[in-house]
């Protein structure tokens, strides 16, 4: 395997696991404050890249289009995301989360016109039941129950969290055009932290620090360095030597890590309903993403 496909997996373990680190913090960080400090985080390692000369540089219509990605996938991901953990278990999340390539497929039909193919109509399809198959089965484990709403609740959220994301991948198209990846992830995070700064700046004076464990403390700042940072340049690193039509296929390492977190850390335990979940998502994107290779035909 090529070396930097390690590169996409490490960015992917990253990813995953986070989705349990998310669900950790959360039990004792409120959700917006939790989201400002991410940003915060992300800032104080970025802010290097913030020089007037080259912001000048950026057109009006890029910085729209910056706005707008810090809108959906730093901003309302990560709300999305952090209140979706809450409610729902580490292995439910990871599972809904990996269907981020079947629904940005799904949007470039919608928004770009870029009618999918067979094979990606099909992972679409996959994503779509394994999605089903989730909530369905935690509202049957627990019929009427305040579990089983709350569950749903959190899949849903977490659902919009992907939907936020892929928009955030279908805006990046153009602009990676133009702008270095390292100064859109830059751009945007100054947008999401302006964005945050109403819901989670009232609690900054008023909550119990001290009532946060020191470990608890860690894994924020590690989930902001690894969600800002770390994932992104492992990813973009390994992107530019893998063939494209592979990279999907390591995106199938986002559930595995984030159901492990969960069976470790959170003493969670698969069902059956989301094994059948994850093997119709990593179909679905092992389907669209791995190219078949033609075999020449034999002379006669």
């Amino acid at each position: 395997m090529n070396r930097y496909a390690w590169f996409l997996i490490a960015a992917m373990l990253l990813v995953g696991s986070n989705v349990g680190i998310g669900k950790s913090i959360v039990a004792f960080v409120p959700v917006p404050l939790f989201a400002l400090l991410r940003f915060v985080i992300a800032l104080a390692v970025l802010w290097p890249l913030f020089r007037i000369g080259k912001m000048r540089q950026v057109t009006g219509g890029e910085w729209l289009n910056l706005f707008l990605q810090a809108l959906f996938g730093t901003f309302g991901f990560t709300l999305l995301m952090l209140g979706g953990v809450a409610r729902t278990s580490a292995v439910a999340a990871g599972v809904i989360t990996s269907t981020i390539p079947a629904v940005v497929a799904l949007f470039a039909w919608i928004f770009l016109g870029e009618r999918p193919g067979t094979r990606a109509l099909a992972s679409i399809a996959l994503a779509i039941t394994g999605i089903v198959v989730v909530n369905l089965s935690q509202a049957s484990a627990a019929s009427g129950s305040m579990s089983a709403t709350g569950s749903l609740a959190g899949n849903l959220m977490v659902l919009g969290a992907v939907c936020c994301e892929s928009l955030y991948v279908i805006l990046s198209r153009r602009l990676t055009q133009t702008l270095a990846p390292i100064d859109i992830c830059a751009y945007t995070h100054l947008f999401g932290l302006l964005l945050m700064l109403p819901l989670g700046a009232g609690m900054l004076a008023h909550f119990d620090y001290a009532s946060v464990p020191a470990d608890v403390w860690a894994l924020l700042l590690w989930y902001g360095l690894s969600a800002s940072i770390f994932s992104f340049w492992l990813w973009m690193k390994g992107i530019r030597h893998v063939h494209g039509s592979l990279a999907g296929v390591f995106s199938a390492v986002l559930p595995i890590a984030a159901a492990a977190y969960g069976m470790l850390f959170l003493d969670e335990r698969p069902t059956f309903a989301h094994g059948i979940a994850l093997a119709c998502v990593i179909t679905g994107i092992a389907l669209a993403s791995v190219k078949t290779k033609r075999v020449p035909p034999v002379a006669s």
